[in-house]
């Protein structure tokens, strides 16, 4: 069964590490901030100007002036930071980031990813992905792992304008967790349920499938 956008934040929020900064991209993205594994303590950044950013809150404690970059009402932690979005962005470039996580509509075996327009639709902009594709040492995709038509989003080669060259390494999607490397996307974990036949199938880049591949764990 492919995971709900609720898992696939669960199981990217395993791939945080102590001490961590890090930005999350509206969507999927923005959900893996409730679920912070126990004993991991992490700054999260919002381009436009927040660093320590908490949970959604629940309806007694929303505060309309505290967004982030989707507009979504969001708490600060402890120690938490608000500045310019110039500063936010200073803080992107000067490679202060350590993790980001965001969408795609593609992503290829060369760690390309395209993320922000699809020609002949309404392009509402690129946001901050550029630069967080640039600054960030660690980037991890969430997506679904094809589009409602059946057609693989891991590609040979990206056929969308990129967003970004050779920048990423891991993807999470509806069916797998993979990493890319030497040109090729290596599967590492499966949905549960979910066939590693199935992964092989809709995936249109070269896949590498190193041995049993387990399913995902998110207890």
């Amino acid at each position: 069964m492919a995971l709900t956008r609720k898992q696939i934040a669960m199981r990217v929020a395993k791939e945080f590490n102590d001490g961590d900064y890090i930005n999350l991209g509206i969507g999927i993205p923005t959900l893996a901030a409730n679920y912070i594994p126990d004993g991991v303590e992490v700054m999260l950044q919002s381009e436009n100007g927040l660093l320590g950013m908490g949970p959604y809150p629940d309806k007694d404690n929303v505060d309309a002036d505290m967004i982030n970059a989707g507009k979504e009402t969001v708490t600060a932690a402890t120690g938490a930071a608000i500045f310019s979005s110039a500063q936010s962005f200073a803080m992107i470039r000067g490679g202060h980031v350590d993790v980001t996580v965001l969408g795609a509509f593609e992503v290829d075996q060369q760690g390309n990813i395209a993320s922000y327009m699809i020609p002949g639709k309404l392009v509402k902009g690129m946001g901050g992905a550029m630069d967080l594709v640039a600054g960030a040492e660690n980037i991890i995709v969430t997506m679904t792992h094809a589009s409602k038509d059946g057609e693989s989003k891991l590609m040979a080669k990206c056929s969308l304008p990129l967003t970004g060259v050779n920048c990423i390494t891991k993807v999470i999607t509806d069916l797998a967790y993979l990493e890319i490397a030497n040109g090729e996307f290596v599967l590492r974990e499966r949905a549960p349920g979910v066939s590693v036949e199935e992964i092989v199938a809709k995936t249109a880049g070269t896949l590498v499938v190193p041995g049993d591949i387990p399913e995902m764990l998110f207890d």
